[in-house]
């Protein structure tokens, strides 16, 4: 009997050994940081917070909160990127690619924690998304400071030379008038021709190329911060932030909040992030294309660029860029209309490392 029991924990202490080993095998692929852009010092908060045994989520929330705090490029947090009537909102997401749950927030205003109310959304609700004044009111009665300006001395400054130059650049088309700021109207003449001409009317050219907003995406107006960590126990969670376009409609969501687009992760498999024309490349939610080509055995580099590929064929002149990574740690990036750089953050890395691809 005695001699039984022994064959018995030999048998468990084995299958311990087995589990544990598979653990410490796994542990050197993770923790592993990726976000869009040389944004390093939000890389590494994400890094500490990881690093340290904070969750996925968790140590997203620490990256992006760190770029919105740095105010990154003025395209993250408060303080940037005015919009028509110089206000600066907020767009957040966060997503647990582990639950599939998402946490989003649009058009925030008053706000400046963007990616906290979003996942205070994702934590605390059973919605999505919240958005404008009563995302605002939710963010505050959870314990988020303001309400308060979002705005600064360089948005102002930015919004008042876009005045100065009649309005100029902007995001409206077909209307009048074409060169100034506004009250706009429909453009009749436009209406009118498009009825007159021969057998077509507005939208006709669908299978063509398109014209596209990118003329006012750069690198210095591209929108987005979009992370993705996978961490000690191999989950995965994503999320983004954002003050969006200079000088967009008022009322504007972009593809920051929106699940697929900027951001998406299954820890079965992966995550993506992207940024660039949010306007385009909402309508391909690319994020959910990587994934699930990587879901169906892609590798990283070839679902970005065949995520990226489907929107050019499109829209030739957008401009936008992806990352792309698997369970494993493997990544990838792809990029059009312009030179995109991301970062990572590995355990066999002494510090943030920047990668360049090109167009």
């Amino acid at each position: 009997m005695a001699t039984k029991h022994i064959f018995i924990t030999a048998i468990l202490l084995s299958s311990i050994s087995l589990v544990l080993g598979h653990s410490v095998q796994k542990s050197e692929m993770y923790p592993l940081v990726v976000s869009t852009w040389p944004f390093v010092d939000a890389v590494r908060a994400a890094w500490r917070a990881v690093d340290g045994g904070s969750s996925a989520v968790e140590a997203v929330v620490e990256g992006c909160s760190a770029c919105e705090e740095l105010r990154c490029d003025g395209t993250v947090g408060p303080g940037g990127s005015p919009d028509e009537n110089g206000e600066t909102t907020i767009d957040a997401m966060v997503m647990d690619g582990s639950t599939m749950e998402v946490g989003a927030i649009a058009a925030m205003r008053y706000v400046k924690d963007g990616i906290r109310a979003a996942n205070l959304v994702m934590r605390h609700t059973k919605h999505t998304m919240l958005v404008g004044e009563k995302a605002s009111e939710f963010a505050i009665s959870m314990g988020l400071p303001g309400p308060m300006n979002l705005t600064s001395p360089e948005s102002v400054e930015k919004w008042s030379k876009w005045k100065a130059n009649g309005c100029l650049p902007n995001f409206r088309k077909n209307v009048v008038p074409q060169n100034g700021c506004g009250p706009y109207h429909l453009n009749d003449y436009f209406l009118l021709t498009a009825e007159l001409q021969e057998g077509t009317c507005p939208g006709d050219d669908m299978l063509g190329s398109l014209p596209s907003s990118s003329s006012h995406v750069d690198v210095k107006n591209h929108d987005t911060i979009s992370m993705a960590v996978i961490d000690q126990m191999g989950k995965i969670a994503v999320g983004t932030s954002t003050n969006g376009a200079n000088f967009k409609i008022p009322g504007r969501v972009g593809d920051g909040p929106i699940t697929g687009s900027s951001a998406y992760a299954d820890t079965e498999v992966g995550a993506c992030g992207a940024t660039g024309d949010g306007d385009i490349m909402m309508r391909f939610l690319p994020c959910y294309q990587v994934v699930e080509s990587m879901r169906l055995g892609m590798e990283p580099e070839l679902a970005a660029k065949d995520a990226i590929s489907r929107i050019a064929r499109k829209y030739p002149d957008f401009v936008g860029a992806i990352f792309a990574v698997n369970k494993d740690g493997v990544h990838a990036g792809a990029c059009h209309g312009w030179t995109f750089q991301y970062s990572v953050r590995t355990s066999a890395m002494k510090d943030v490392k920047v990668f360049t691809v090109l167009p």
